[in-house]
């Protein structure tokens, strides 16, 4: 009997989850066909299989809207699963500088959209008739309830509609989210207080307190324990787990753990979630990758399924009756007004905001969704609300939501972006695909004591690097058990070099250097620095063996370091940047811009047209050349753009000669450049590394110090 109540549990699950996401994705595509955010399109595709519509024909009531406690739960836990999602991507969004730039504004709008409605809502619900209460005697505390439900904005959905607006990155966005997570932190205490009322039958200052200090505390041990130990279990990940998949593992257990916590305290899951993504947000090491998986399967699974399951608990039956109508709009009136004009009068008086962008504020703070069902979930079980207020608070909350994209979208269209917000938008897109972005953990092999001069240009170039990053450098050297303590005293020696940068040593007993390497570049760096030693001439290869197998072979973007003769003096004050037009060349150039963070540093592009004779007399009126020249500047016209966003002294010049390595060896002589970085896209290809003869001969007689990136 039991095995047939789980297995027909099991299938109703399938039946729904099936459902949900086919109706959820087929109308959120919709929308996003007709213009609108696909949170639109996902809601209505649960009002449409809800009880009022769909969800009324047997059919479809058996297994969508079943009466069964356990198929329910198990939606309900894949509904949570989607809204933890939602948040944890919300706060990985979450900019805290930029929310301190503008905690005045955020603030004042918070503060705005909580009181009013807090208010409004009270009175609204102070009034309503005494049969439409569970005990008229406890109207305080059901209409605190009410003012409280009214007042909380849903961060879920308010986090996908700025998301679906693309408007997630922008100052109007991150204010957004920040004065929804005041107005909700503090609307979560007041729901607390209300409910210890409900248990106790009375508030006390005790009562009041203890609220207010867990909430605090919690927040305060997130943030300072939550970071520290998160970066250990990063760092730890990194240097000693191999899985594939670890960061994407530690990111979930952050969220579900912090999650269990807050909902222990008797708050919303939700908040832990939000708090683990900010936690991580400001853990730069997290690869890319991780954070992509996750918004590849909450938007493309879990956050429809939240949705659409949101929108199946609207039954509109009730509104069938004049006098629960009549409440029903005066709900959705208040709650609309109340939050507009409260997050309007906050924003525009106490935080200086102009008109459109107070009123896009409240826009925003409107949506109220899954959060609301939630707390008249929680009212409906205390017994506080009946179940036609329980229906009319689901039908205010999925009102206000499907308002609020349009009500932004309305709104928007007359904020104006000020000067340097435009120019922070731009500098995020500058750097979107900027492979120094992610660069944090370096690994930097060292072979004997002969090599200690030749790290000091190896020691400065990563000093720069550190500059604007937080670098994590492993010094790694191989050897046999002989020479070991001599190693550990080396590499103790070599530290004082990097001064500022966090430091791991590794000596590793092996016979085998190359493979020891790979096996720690395998190990999550983002980088491997490695010095060009002497070459082998006997084997033909570009650099010695060693290092030809390392670029070869590494899994990370690698930077071989030509030194030459230039060790204690040499500072990379002129860097000279060639460049074809190609990627390679770009993230090159990406490179250099990293090393260029001081005023008295310069950057020159160069791009150099050959002189090519026109044999067969093809170049009819000069056409050829003229296009030749028109790419040529719009290329170096990109990159000084990509160096002047990130405040670099960045020159750029195209130059005629009879071929590029021969310009490129001239200008870096005559104008006694300091440094020459160098692209390529080198691939495990063959047996031995191969970069090309121009780029071998610029690296046999370069005046200066030569970096080849290679970023594949």
């Amino acid at each position: 009997m039991l095995f047939a109540s789980v297995h027909n549990d099991i299938l109703i699950l399938l039946i729904q989850v099936f459902t949900l996401l086919l109706f959820a994705r087929t109308f959120g595509e919709l929308f996003q066909r007709l213009g609108q955010p696909t949170v639109v399109g996902e809601i209505l595709a649960g009002i449409i299989l809800g009880p009022s519509l769909l969800g009324g024909i047997p059919v479809f009531s058996d297994f969508l809207i079943t009466s069964n406690q356990s198929g329910t739960s198990l939606l309900e836990v894949i509904s949570l699963i989607g809204a933890l999602l939602l948040l944890l991507i919300t706060g990985l969004e979450t900019d805290l500088a930029l929310i301190k730039h503008h905690s005045r504004n955020a603030f004042a709008t918070a503060f705005g959209g909580l009181i009013l409605p807090l208010i409004l809502g009270f009175g609204f619900a102070y009034y309503l008739p005494d049969s439409l209460l569970v005990d008229p005697s406890k109207k305080i505390i059901f209409s605190l309830f009410i003012a409280t439900a009214i007042s909380v904005s849903a961060i879920p959905v308010i986090a996908k509609v700025l998301i679906d607006l693309n408007l997630i990155r922008r100052d109007i966005g991150q204010i957004t989210i920040a004065a929804g997570m005041i107005d909700d932190t503090a609307a979560w205490i007041l729901l607390s207080i209300v409910l210890g009322l409900i248990e106790v039958g009375v508030v006390t200052a005790e009562n009041v307190f203890i609220s207010i200090a867990k909430v605090l505390a919690f927040l305060g041990i997130s943030f300072i324990a939550g970071k520290l130990l998160a970066s250990k279990i990063v760092n730890f990940a990194k240097d000693k787990i191999q899985g594939r998949y670890k960061f994407l593992t530690i990111l979930i257990l952050f969220t579900v753990g912090l999650g269990a916590i807050a909902q222990s305290l008797r708050l919303e899951a939700v908040l832990g979630a939000f708090l683990a993504g900010i936690i991580f947000s400001r853990i730069p090491s997290i690869p890319k990758e991780a954070i992509e998986r996750i918004e590849s399967f909450t938007f493309g699974i879990f956050a429809p399924i939240f949705f659409a399951a949101a929108g199946l608990k609207v039954n509109l039956e009730p509104l069938a009756n004049p006098e629960l109508l009549f409440i029903g709009l005066g709900f959705i009136v208040i709650a609309t007004v109340s939050k507009v004009v409260g997050a309007y009068i906050g924003a525009r008086y106490f935080g200086n905001s102009d008109h459109w962008t107070a009123l896009s504020f409240g826009a925003g703070l409107n949506a109220r969704g899954a959060i609301q069902i939630i707390i008249a979930t929680i009212g409906l079980s205390f017994n506080v609300i009946s179940q036609e207020i329980f229906s009319l608070i689901i039908i205010m909350a999925v009102v206000t939501s499907i308002m609020a994209p349009f009500m932004l979208r309305y709104t928007l269209k007359k904020v104006k972006p000020k000067d340097a917000e435009i120019e922070r938008l731009k500098h995020e897109e500058l750097q979107k695909n900027n492979i120094m972005s992610s660069i944090h953990r370096v690994l930097l092999p060292v072979r004997k004591r002969e090599d200690f001069e030749k790290k000091m240009i190896e020691a400065k170039i990563l000093k720069q690097l550190a500059i604007n990053r937080e670098l994590n450098l492993t010094l790694l050297t191989v050897t046999n058990n002989q020479n070991k303590n001599e190693c550990v005293q080396f590499l103790d020696e070599l530290e004082k070099l990097f001064n500022g940068i966090s430091i791991t040593k590794k000596v590793v007993v092996s016979s085998n250097p190359v493979e020891s390497i790979l096996d720690e570049s395998s190990k999550s760096y983002d980088l491997i620095l490695i010095g060009a030693t002497e070459k082998d001439k006997k084997t033909g290869q570009v650099f010695n063996p060693v290092v030809d197998d390392i670029v070869r072979l590494s899994p990370s973007i690698s930077i071989v370091v030509q030194s030459g003769s230039h060790h204690e003096n040499w500072e990379p004050k002129k860097i000279l940047i060639p460049t074809n037009g190609s990627l390679a060349a770009r993230r090159a150039a990406q490179v250099a811009f990293a090393l260029a963070s001081e005023k008295s540093q310069e950057v020159h592009i160069l791009k150099v047209i050959e002189e090519n004779k026109d044999t067969y007399h093809l170049d009819i009126e000069g056409s050829i050349k003229e296009r030749q020249f028109m790419f040529a500047f719009q290329i170096i016209e990109e990159l000084k753009i990509l160096g002047e966003s990130l405040s670099v002294n960045t020159f750029a010049e195209v130059e005629v000669g009879l071929d590029a390595e021969t310009s490129i060896l001239e200008i870096a002589r005559d104008r006694k450049f300091d440094l020459i970085v160098l692209g390529t896209d080198i691939r495990p290809g063959s047996e031995k590394l191969y970069i090309g003869p121009r780029v071998e001969r610029v690296l046999n007689n370069a005046p200066c110090p030569v970096l080849l990136v290679n970023s594949q």
